[in-house]
């Protein structure tokens, strides 16, 4: 019988010509492209026009137009619609407009990270947090940020839950520690913890010791208001029981609250861990099944508007609250 044909054996794969060619580009594209282009590119995009644009730069529009065509001639595609009232950025131009944002905000994380490698990280952080806070999580993230980076003040400000969140908004501090029902619009919430409230009477009250009860029994006892400290969910718990129009006293510290109920000037709500810390001297009053909490959170501005120093500390924080303890 006659032997079939030998086969030849198959040519070892190859990348595609295309894609190799398309690798090529790529780096030949970004070793040549002009990177002010870009920065031209989004300032044209928000001035909404080529015109604008000169005028906000102090350039002749010439120049400008020119370079727009430039950028749009390395990229082989269009990237404004021109229009009566300016341009509008095409899909193109939109996707493009992502990608510098990016770029953008990379660029500034430049400094903040070579600062911290290179352990030259100084400055201050004025963070405002309100009274007698009990979160394991966050200490652990002080004394470790503390060993790490001495050359970093933090400046701590006690205050109200309404005032942390408005010193944060402002700018007045880099970081803020509260409880907030409304996220503000402009600020960054990251869970720290979950606070709830008791309601507490001292060893002067008839009922100290007696166990729980309902919220209707003691709706005519004097009453420990926080005024401004006050949560949206303690306060809206407070009125659907009728709680507080007796008033024995007000008092915005925590500390002054527990002080004043163990005095007997009258019942008032705290923070079950903080009134943990006073052993036997408070008497809880309510069912745990119907305790009032809250979420507490560590509160900043924008990505972009954060400090180096803050960054790190926020950082810290997030490690902790997500590596705990064993």
């Amino acid at each position: 019988m006659p032997k079939p044909p030998r086969v030849p054996p198959a040519p070892p794969a190859r990348s595609s010509p295309a894609r190799a060619a398309d690798s090529t580009n790529d780096r030949v594209f970004a070793q040549r492209i002009d990177w002010n282009l870009f920065k031209l590119f989004v300032e044209i995009t928000r001035s909404g026009g080529i015109g604008a644009a000169a005028r906000r730069l102090n350039r002749q529009q010439p120049s400008i137009s020119a370079a727009l065509k430039r950028l749009e001639d390395q990229l082989g595609t269009r990237l404004f619609h021109r229009t009566a009232g300016g341009v509008v950025p095409t899909v193109a131009g939109q996707a493009l407009l992502k990608i510098c944002e990016q770029m953008a905000l990379a660029a500034r994380d430049i400094p903040h990270e070579v600062a911290k490698a290179a352990g030259m990280v100084e400055g201050s952080i004025r963070l405002h947090m309100i009274s007698n806070l009990v979160c394991p999580a966050f200490d652990r993230a002080l004394v470790a940020f503390n060993a790490e980076y001495p050359g970093i003040e933090i400046k701590f400000d006690i205050a109200t839950h309404s005032a942390v969140i408005q010193a944060v908004a402002s700018g007045e501090a880099e970081l803020g520690i509260a409880g907030d029902h409304a996220p503000a619009a402009g600020l960054t919430y990251f869970p720290l913890m979950r606070e709830t409230q008791q309601l507490y009477c001292g060893p002067r009250h008839p009922r100290f010791g007696d166990g729980p009860c309902h919220p209707a029994d003691v709706t005519l006892d004097r009453f420990i208001l926080t005024g401004e400290d006050e949560t949206e969910q303690l306060r809206q718990f407070r009125r659907r029981y009728g709680l507080g129009e007796r008033v024995g006293g007000l008092a915005e510290n925590l500390y002054e609250v527990r002080r004043l109920i163990e005095l007997g000037l009258g019942i008032g709500f705290l923070p079950t861990v903080v009134a943990e810390a006073a052993g036997t001297s408070l008497s809880p009053m309510l069912p745990e099944d119907m305790l009032p909490s809250y979420h507490v959170y560590v509160i900043t501005r924008g990505e972009t508007e954060r400090s180096t120093p803050t960054r790190i500390l926020l950082s810290s924080i997030l490690h902790e609250l997500e590596h705990p303890e064993a």
